[in-house]
């Protein structure tokens, strides 16, 4: 009786495993679409109810959705640990942490009046909307987008230090020369302006009253804009840089000389190959 149990159980976690983590079967591209439609109409309820007029009229329909599509993400949560023969790997991972804290919010909000409203971190899940409909050059271009960004994160750093010192010292300067009712009533406060203005940002609640002071705004907007082209410039550089390095390891591999099989005559075999891959005589 055990091992019928025992095997019933294997058989579900391998037909769930085949539909949850799948995507070559029309189940698991099914549940993945499905995944993805309550993934997005989950988003637009938070949103909706947090305009007035809408949450008033449909305050019971929005609560009650939310909550049902709550539950279906939480049964496919457990579902996806349940499946894995390595459960634990899922759960540290990105994709199992965003799916953990996309559940959170709704429960947390019996205890945190809200804390729902954090719901809208599920749209995070759309990420996987590049592997369910296998856009793999999507995929790689994501790798080789990130490679560049940490490749590039020594010389950002360097340069965020120097954005950094500037803000600060720009910032003393425009403390010392502005008068108090200008808004500058203390250097972090004159810090938050330089910060603001050099990045074109200018949200106008602090504005420099003398001419001095309004030379130096001046100045510093002008170097916001090479500023902000910096990181731009810095990550577009590596990311080349890997492009180039990866074209130049396709093209070496291609020119790479090939072998002939004497059976049936095929030319595309490596060099290094002991067998012929469309015959499988040896060479």
């Amino acid at each position: 009786m055990k091992t019928i149990l025992k095997s019933k159980y294997d058989i579900f976690k391998q037909q769930a495993y085949i539909i949850i983590y799948g995507t070559n079967t029309f189940l698991g591209r099914l549940f993945d679409l499905l995944l993805l439609f309550f993934i997005i109409v989950s988003c637009l309820l938070v949103m909706l109810e947090s305009v007035e007029n809408i949450d008033i009229r449909f305050h019971t329909l929005l609560l009650v959705l939310e909550w049902l599509i709550t539950g279906f993400f939480t049964i496919e949560y457990i579902l996806r640990i349940v499946s894995n023969d390595k459960p634990w790997r899922y759960i540290f991972s990105f994709y199992g942490i965003v799916d953990l804290l996309s559940l959170l919010p709704m429960y947390l909000s019996f205890f945190v009046p809200g804390s729902k409203v954090l719901a809208t971190i599920r749209i995070l899940r759309l990420l996987r909307i590049f592997r369910i409909l296998s856009l793999v050059h999507f995929t790689e271009q994501a790798n080789s987008l990130q490679t560049a960004i940490k490749a590039s994160r020594a010389k950002i750093l360097v340069f965020i230090y120097f954005v950094l010192v500037i803000c600060v010292l720009l910032g003393t300067l425009m403390y010392m020369i502005e008068p108090r009712t200008s808004g500058f009533t203390s250097i972090p406060r004159s810090i938050y302006w330089c910060i603001v203005t050099l990045t074109t940002v200018g949200y106008g609640d602090i504005a420099p009253a003398t001419t001095l002071g309004q030379v130096i705004a001046a100045i510093i907007m002008i170097l916001g804009y090479g500023i902000i082209a910096v990181p731009t410039g810095i990550v577009s550089s590596e990311y080349s840089r890997l492009q180039n390095k990866t074209h130049k390891r396709l093209e070496k591999k291609a020119e790479q000389p090939k072998q002939k099989c004497s059976s049936c005559g095929e030319t595309k075999i490596p060099n290094n190959a002991i067998y012929c891959h469309k015959c499988g005589s040896i060479l």
